[in-house]
């Protein structure tokens, strides 16, 4: 009996580290997915579908991968800002057209959309470290660009997005001009136990409380939390209560931890919003929030935090 316990015992043990080395082995493949089920990876549209002037613009990361991207111009007059857009960690830029369509229309800005690597058109494979490199590249080339006012770069980043364009923006103090955050994480580490229960005894954030013994074997972290705090320029968090993939609480903790040094930062909530779908269940008081903020913070334009607050209040008290 004793021998069969023991069998049983090892069998177990091998079973809980043949699954914990999958893991590790496979994990990017759980953070990154470039191509949906049933799709293929080329884009299905182009901005031209939606009557969108564009450019195809091929980049270099420093580590010498090839890049697409898209500059989506709103008009040759467009004196708004350029918003350099940063996507989900699922599908490609294209899946996000409909989006940025409406942005462009209700912002009066241009859109920058990078591929990651690994994704849309773009080579190499992704990872923490190669698709910081990408973000970086696209940064550099909008603040060359004569066509655009390149004081009036902002950040939009949603869900793994976010986490990209929070490195990128404290990398950055003096390329952008302030970053927006849409139902982002805190990190990784803390999703890694929401999505798989049994990994929040091993793997964990900041917040966690476990013995966070596997840490060490995550190479895509993403600790935006960590990170946030250490953001100088004004933070827009919009966070959708809804959310059925990143818990709504994450995108508090953000913005406690950023307000603690940031004094320009603002949080926005949409009772009925989701993961993805926020910035359509949010209807006029998104884009209202969106639209404040940049006004406030546009360069040369003087402090509305009053403002803000009081119309932002005025959009709650309709909709309630």
């Amino acid at each position: 009996m004793a021998g069969w316990l023991k069998a049983l015992a090892y069998g177990a043990g091998g079973v809980a580290v043949a699954g914990l080395a999958a893991l590790v082995a496979l994990q990017e493949r759980l953070v990154y997915v470039p191509v949906l089920p049933g799709l293929a990876r080329a884009y299905p549209i182009t901005p031209a579908r939606l009557r969108l002037a564009y450019e195809d613009v091929w980049l270099r990361s420093a580590d010498g991968v090839r890049l697409h991207s898209w500059f989506i111009r709103h008009s040759p007059t467009c004196r708004g800002p350029t918003i350099l857009f940063f996507q989900e960690n699922a599908g490609n830029i294209a899946h996000r057209l409909e989006f940025v369509r409406l942005m462009m229309q209700r912002l009066q800005c241009n859109v920058f959309m990078l591929s990651y690597r690994g994704y849309g058109e773009s080579e190499g494979y992704p990872s923490q470290k190669g698709i910081t490199y990408d973000a970086q590249a696209a940064l550099d080339h909008l603040a060359q660009r004569k066509d655009i006012d390149t004081s009036c770069i902002v950040i939009f980043g949603r869900s793994l997005g976010g986490a990209v364009g929070a490195v990128l923006a404290k990398n950055n103090p003096d390329k952008v001009a302030a970053l927006i955050l849409e139902n982002t994480f805190t990190s990784i580490l803390d999703m890694a136990g929401i999505m798989l229960p049994f990994l929040r005894w091993f793997i964990g954030g900041s917040t966690s409380k476990g013995p966070k013994l596997l840490n060490c074997v995550v190479r895509s972290p993403w600790s935006t939390l960590d990170i946030v705090g250490e953001v100088k320029q004004p933070i827009l968090f919009l966070s959708g209560l809804q959310d059925e993939l990143v818990p709504p609480s994450h995108m508090k903790m953000l913005y406690d931890k950023a307000v603690e040094h940031n004094r320009n930062c603002r949080f926005v909530d949409f009772p009925s919003g989701m993961h993805m779908d926020t910035w359509m269940s949010g209807g006029d008081r998104y884009w209202r929030a969106i639209q404040l903020f940049l006004d406030q913070y546009a360069p040369e334009v003087q402090s509305r935090d009053a403002s803000f607050k009081s119309e932002i209040s005025e959009d709650d008290e309709a909709g309630g």
